[in-house]
């Protein structure tokens, strides 16, 4: 008699699409989107803002970018949702099996390296508070923090919802009492700007909000793909990316021009908020590091061709190897994946609009490699990080994220023309 055999099912359908049956509804997707955008590295980023900027100046910033980052990455939840499909499986359709390579790597690599930034920010903190001459106890904390959050980003996407429910409440309340208990003891948000040092242009500003999450929303697909209805997708990326996000500017903007430091625990040690703000810190740090892992996961998976989940482990190993390099060059990071990166999402919803019946479950994927898709980012990467003032020092023009898109979809779409027309 032959023994029935139980087939595993792939909780996380790494390489197909959501069906109807896994889908989420909007509490689900609401607590898993803020869980990913309520970073406390965007506090760190609103921090160097409010250092650098006055009150109007702030606003703007926060503002303007937040749109951007908003209307990018709810375009990016729409696709996602609407196709059911992974940032890495929408790229093998874009860019061709071999090309996806390419966005991949940029988003997965930049993921992982996100994963050691967090790491880096709860364990180096601890170590120092714990014992302020020790030089290995922050590497050995840091060793502690990547192994607990490499073992819950193992289990996938309810793992993810489980830790996004317990830290999104909480870093809301924190955030909202230091940022009023620094306004009241600063005599007001005027005041507490007035200590600006201005090192920051509008533009160079607008740059650091869209660098803060431009490389985790472009990976937006992986997580609003669970979405029951595109609907649902669209409305909790924009909340998450420009209500979510702007509200971590201004937990850290306002706690930190008050404080005048610019690392996020210290300012919370500062504002008397100690042992609560380490725990609920590194909540909010669990959930975004567990979102980051998964989709580098994912991108390696796409790469190699294995599995997700030993990918993850792997991931963890190069983030926490990388995390105290990534930790002290934070925001020159932050310029250069605001300069490169927009291109990988731009061309995909481009793509997916011009091209849609490609994204069909039944469709067959392009094998090699589009070129156009992969000139249109390559195109971009150069000229954003050229009018970012990455490339020659002190040049810089206009708003480098909208300069990498416009670039990239011009070249993407002169490549499309070329290739209909030799078809």
């Amino acid at each position: 008699m032959a023994k029935n055999k139980t087939q595993k099912v792939d909780i996380d359908y790494t390489n197909e699409a959501v069906p109807k049956t896994a889908r989420k509804g909007f509490g689900a997707m609401f607590v898993i989107m803020l869980g990913f955008t309520f970073f406390s590295a965007s506090m760190w980023t609103g921090v160097d803002l409010a250092n650098g900027l006055d009150l109007k100046g702030f606003i703007w910033a926060v503002l303007l970018g937040g749109i951007i980052l908003a209307a990018y990455t709810g375009a990016l939840g729409y696709i996602g949702c609407d196709s059911g499909l992974s940032f890495d499986l929408l790229s093998r359709r874009a860019f061709g099996a071999k090309g996806s390579y390419l966005p991949s790597a940029m988003i997965g690599l930049t993921q992982i390296g996100w994963f050691g930034v967090g790491a880096a920010m709860f364990a180096i903190p601890a170590a120092q508070v714990l014992a302020p001459d020790s030089a290995i106890l922050p590497y050995i904390f840091i060793f502690a923090v990547g192994i607990c959050m490499t073992t819950s980003a193992y289990f996938g996407i309810k793992g993810l919802e489980i830790v996004s429910y317990i830290s999104v409440p909480l870093i809301a309340i924190l955030g909202t009492y230091a940022m009023v208990k620094a306004t009241v003891m600063g005599g007001g948000l005027t005041a507490i700007f007035d200590k600006s040092t201005g090192g920051l242009t509008l533009f160079s500003a607008i740059g650091l909000v869209i660098g803060s999450f431009v490389s985790g929303g472009t990976a937006t697909p992986n997580f609003v793909r669970f979405a029951k209805n595109n609907k649902t997708a669209v409305i909790t990326t924009i909340i998450a990316f420009f209500l979510g996000n702007s509200l971590m500017f201004c937990f850290g903007g306002v706690a930190g021009a008050f404080t005048g430091t610019n690392d996020i625990f210290w300012v919370m040690i500062e504002l008397e908020l100690g042992v609560f703000a380490f725990i609920v810190l590194g909540a909010n740090i669990w959930t975004t590091n567990d979102n980051a892992l998964y989709t580098g996961a994912l991108g390696l998976a796409n790469i190699t061709g294995q599995k997700k989940k030993p990918m993850v482990i792997i991931a963890g190993i190069i983030g926490t190897v990388a995390a105290m390099w990534l930790y002290n060059n934070y925001c020159n990071w932050l310029t250069i994946l605001n300069a490169t990166l927009p291109a990988v999402g731009v061309i995909l919803v481009t793509d997916y609009f011009l091209n849609r019946k490609n994204y069909a479950p039944d469709a067959e994927v392009r094998s090699g490699v589009n070129w156009a898709a992969i000139i249109g980012v390559v195109a971009g990467a150069v000229i954003g990080n050229l009018t970012g003032g990455n490339i020659i020092p002190g040049f810089s023009w206009g708003i480098a994220a909208i300069n990498n898109m416009v670039v990239s979809v011009l070249c993407y779409l002169i490549g499309e023309v070329i290739r209909r027309k030799k078809a």
